[in-house]
């Protein structure tokens, strides 16, 4: 009886041993865990600081309270259109990241846009995504509200003053705000229509792992997050110049430079000054 009592003892005593070191391996996988997630978390946290600096830097424009339409200048256009640049490039690295993140091959994906182009440089295919957003944000531009009422606009609604009066109330508040308070207004029709035609459904589905953001959208809601703000606050800078250039009477006009066109520092930008200083770039070739 006393020896079978010990071999019990034995028994438990050895599965004890066995729980015990189960329950220790346990353990340092979970503080494992919890150091992997504690560093997510801090990356994440880093990512949210950046994701607001660049909302904050392409946010609201310069209080414009005291303008009136008579003292409309060119320097005016200059600096929207300075800030509008800038908002789209906030968007478009915001863009990229997502891309990454996903997974993307992104040296297809900047062929898929322009083929046959060379990169002298990896950050250089960054400039294929910018053509790209530009294009399909500046479509239309020389259209009165873009096109989005077709030709029937009245002639009342195409005046300076309704466009100057458009500009300033829209710039007088934060994109988020409008939205909410106005959400089947011009703008908020033009901010839908706008993301439905740049933001491919197989992209937001690989971003977000769903097409919430655009079943919102149809029933006149907008999207809570970082990636819609900044694309509206962009949205909202390309339609501020918008209504700016047809308050000028004559109203502003917008062209394309065509591909192979002689560089011109008057009305083109180089994205790279050294490829202008390589022997082998001619005045007539790509910059």
């Amino acid at each position: 009886m006393v020896l079978s009592d010990l071999q019990e003892q034995k028994s438990l005593s050895k599965t004890f041993k066995i729980m015990g070191k189960k329950l220790e391996s346990q353990l340092k996988l979970q503080e494992s865990q919890i150091i992997f997630l504690r560093e997510k978390l801090d990356e994440s946290s880093k990512e949210n600081r950046l994701l607001e600096k660049r909302l904050n830097q392409s946010g609201q424009l310069f209080v414009l309270d005291n303008l009136h339409l008579s003292s409309l200048n060119p320097s005016h256009f200059i600096t929207i259109l300075g800030q509008t640049v800038k908002s789209v490039g906030s968007f478009v690295r915001l863009m990229i990241d997502e891309m990454k993140s996903a997974d993307w091959d992104i040296d297809t994906a900047a062929s898929s846009i322009e083929r046959g182009v060379v990169y002298r440089k990896e950050d250089d295919k960054w400039f294929a995504f910018e053509s790209f957003i530009c294009m399909e944000m500046f479509k239309a531009f020389h259209r009165p509200y873009f096109s989005l009422f077709g030709k029937s606009i009245p002639e009342g609604k195409k005046h300076p003053q309704v466009f100057f009066d458009r500009f300033m109330e829209l710039n007088s508040l934060k994109c988020k705000e409008y939205l909410a308070m106005k959400p089947k207004s011009t703008f908020a029709k033009f901010c839908r229509h706008k993301y439905l035609q740049v933001i491919h459904p197989k992209m937001e589905s690989s971003f977000f792992n769903n097409l919430s953001s655009r079943d919102m959208m149809s029933s006149y809601q907008f999207p809570n997050t970082t990636f819609f703000a900044l694309f509206a606050e962009m949205t909202k800078r390309v339609w501020l110049l918008h209504c700016l250039a047809f308050a000028f009477q004559p109203g502003a006009s917008i062209f394309q430079i065509s591909k192979g066109c002689r560089f011109s520092e008057v009305y083109m930008e180089s994205v790279d000054e050294e490829a202008f200083l390589s022997p082998d770039i001619t005045p007539e070739s790509e910059p």
